[in-house]
């Protein structure tokens, strides 16, 4: 059985003074910008200057994995976010813009292209025409494969890469709007009416019919934050209504513990398989698709983003506060233990999407990855540091 969370005794008491009257945890955000800031440079390689993909902390201790390039962009664009409200920062960030930009073998899908598209548009204006000259856009949906088979993920990145640059150079319009409205059509085909999305279009074998059927929450809040962004750089309403039937969805199938779980049948819009719950998704992407259209609507979305922040501090399955400031990070997430658990977890899903979930079969995953705590810094950055 799901606990409720205001049943939680090993909640901090400086959290417990911050549950509001509806039993919710309202999180000290400038507190979680300074562990997401501290959790960078514990992942950060001066060498290289570029941040490591993961932490794993192991009983021989921690093992830190190669430097990421695509993870480093994400990291950055938090640390822009975060530059922007006046933060202290212990990064060189134009440093590692460069040593990021001058490489760009990287790109290797649509999805990677509208990423680096994003990040120069916000990071790097000034150099966005070397990107849109050395790419034909026009021809990326059939380039790669992610454009092939119209996935999800991969068409969001890719719209919401279009969308910056738009906003930061109104000039492009004109060259990216016929590839802009050709991947929002791809992107429309894969929601139900439901308001969910698929993984990807394609059906053409037993493997790839489960992914137009089945979506994770990556697929769903990409598309929420590419749609916001479609509609607030084109000045165009009708992909709001398309972003909103989605978060609507999902925001009806978060836990009650506020999880956002992993992953959804589009047909029947309901949840098929519940773990692993990301950290990323709670305090990370799930808010800063979230906010990003509720700037562009007016609609507020704060009660779930507020009750997913409070399953990292303490208030989920595990009673377990998730953010471990001692060594300054916030764990990965919580799943099911070993491989066959994970594959009755997923067929067991699938079979019975309303059973409970064995509690004792759960445990935390002790890894920390940047582009993470990025992601957080992008959703809540603007709101700053402590003070002090």
């Amino acid at each position: 059985m799901e606990r409720s969370a205001q049943t939680l005794p090993e909640m901090s008491v400086r959290d417990r003074a911050n549950v509001g009257a509806d039993g919710v945890l309202q999180p000290d955000i400038p507190a979680l910008n300074s562990l997401a800031l501290r959790s960078l440079c514990s992942l950060f390689d001066e060498k290289e200057q570029l941040f490591s993909e993961r932490v794993t902390l192991s009983k021989d201790g921690y093992r830190r994995g190669r430097t990421s390039r695509k993870h480093t962009i994400v990291a950055l664009l938090g640390l822009h976010r975060l530059g922007e409200s006046g933060g202290i920062q212990p990064f060189d960030t134009e440093s590692i813009q460069d040593v990021v930009f001058q490489d760009r073998s990287w790109v290797k899908s649509a999805g990677d292209l509208g990423l680096l598209t994003w990040f120069t548009a916000v990071c790097l204006p000034d150099r966005l025409r070397v990107v849109l000259d050395e790419f034909d856009f026009e021809r990326v949906l059939g380039t790669y494969e992610d454009g092939r088979q119209a996935r999800t993920a991969g068409l969001a990145f890719f719209l919401a890469g279009i969308a910056h640059a738009r906003l930061a150079r109104p000039e492009t319009l004109l060259e990216l709007t016929d590839v802009a409205a050709d991947t929002y059509r791809l992107l429309q085909d894969n929601q139900s009416q439901g308001g969910i999305f698929g993984h990807a279009a394609s059906a053409r074998f037993p493997r790839e019919s489960l992914y137009s059927r089945f979506g994770t929450f990556s697929d769903q809040i990409c598309a929420i934050y590419a749609l916001s962004m479609l509609a607030r750089a084109f000045q165009i309403e009708e992909p709001l209504e398309s972003a909103l039937a989605c978060a609507n969805s999902v925001c009806a199938l978060q836990g009650e513990l506020g999880q956002w779980w992993f992953l959804y049948d589009k047909r029947t819009s309901r949840v098929v398989n519940r773990y692993p719950v990301l950290s990323l998704h709670q305090d990370g992407t799930g808010p800063f698709g979230l906010l990003a259209l509720g700037e562009v609507t007016g609609r507020s979305f704060h009660k779930a983003i507020s009750k997913g922040l409070s399953w990292i501090a303490g208030a989920n399955e595990l009673r377990n506060d998730l953010r471990n400031i001692d060594r300054a990070f916030i764990w990965d997430s919580i799943g099911t233990k070993g491989r066959m658990a994970k594959y009755w977890e997923a067929t067991l899903g699938f079979l019975v999407p309303s059973r409970e979930t064995d509690m004792d079969s759960l445990r935390i995953q002790y890894d920390a990855r940047p582009d993470h705590f990025g992601w957080l810094l992008y959703a809540f950055g603007k709101f700053g540091l402590p003070n002090g």
